[in-house]
């Protein structure tokens, strides 16, 4: 349990909608069915012109509802995982809403946040199945969800279930809607794989502002209460968030698949890498701590030496 059991839940925060009916299942191929592509979108700074290409272009947002209804304190944050969706992304407004314009001198607009089932359509960047993975649209500033991916991301990827390294996920998404704001989200266009390629860097970068919201988030109060969103992170909360980078490196996902790896495929980065960024967001808790684009070496975050 990490939330204050006592935070209010905000109804309108989130919308969801989306499901099956909505229609088939990308086909993601390549390696043997690791659904490389998936992977490579597990966190994915911009799905856009993949879905487009799959689905058609399809960019008819299909939210039908707002927060899940039996969501209404941080007790049910502890307890369900829509939940813990909702008042992460509360959690995140109220640190970036604070820290971005104090740091950067540019305001924070909140993203929407969109639960799905199976498959939704976005409003830019086509439609997705579950099969993508928790994802961000920089074309209509939106984050989404399938929250059984929290389960695979135990089951298939090896993570930890802790409600830390949900919250990262979270946090990773909302990341890339920083990078939006600040206006990074085109800079890995020129270089779309590689170790060191500008898709891998805006991953890295994506892990570092999760880190950055861990450090505030139990310790800054909550608008109208004088108590922080989170309890205080323990240890092997923090080890929770770290398993979820983890579990997500390139080279771990490509060596359970072929038995091997290829750096100059990567897309976002090495287990190792992941896990060092997030740590040096959670230490300095500054954005300008997170340039990832003027790293020389990225498993060597300047502010880890």
């Amino acid at each position: 349990m990490t939330f204050n059991e006592g935070m209010q839940i905000d109804p309108d925060r989130v919308s969801s909608g989306g499901g099956p009916g909505m229609g088939g299942k990308i086909a993601l191929g390549g390696a043997g069915g690791l659904v490389v592509l998936v992977l490579a979108l597990v966190f994915g700074g911009d799905p856009g012109s993949l879905l487009r290409e799959v689905t058609g272009g399809t960019t008819t947002q299909s939210a039908v509802a707002k927060t899940p209804a039996h969501c209404k304190t941080g007790a049910d944050a502890n307890k369900y995982v829509d939940c813990r969706v909702v008042l992460t992304a509360q959690s995140l407004d109220s640190v970036w809403g604070a820290k971005l314009p104090q740091q950067t001198r540019k305001a924070y607009t909140p993203p929407k946040v969109q639960l799905f089932t199976g498959a939704v359509n976005t409003g830019g960047c086509g439609r997705a199945t579950s099969a993508v993975g928790p994802f961000y649209c920089p074309a209509d500033r939106t984050a989404y969800f399938d929250t059984s991916f929290f389960q695979e991301l135990v089951d298939k990827f090896g993570s930890s279930g802790g409600p830390l390294a949900q919250e990262y996920v979270v946090a990773h998404e909302v990341g890339h809607h920083i990078q939006n704001l600040l206006g990074d989200s085109g800079r890995a266009a020129k270089s779309a794989q590689g170790a060191s390629s500008g898709s891998v860097r805006l991953e890295l970068q994506a892990d570092c502002y999760a880190g950055a919201w861990a450090s505030y988030a139990d310790k800054l109060p909550a608008p109208g209460s004088n108590q922080p969103f989170l309890k205080p992170l323990s240890d092997k909360d923090i080890q929770d968030a770290l398993s979820a980078a983890s579990s997500v490196g390139d080279d771990r996902i490509q060596k359970a698949a072929t038995g091997r790896t290829n750096p100059e495929s990567w897309t976002h980065g090495s287990s190792s890498e992941r896990q060092k960024w997030f740590l040096t967001g959670y230490h300095n808790g500054q954005v300008k701590a997170c340039d990832t684009f003027s790293a020389t070496d990225l498993n060597n975050p300047p502010a880890l030496r």
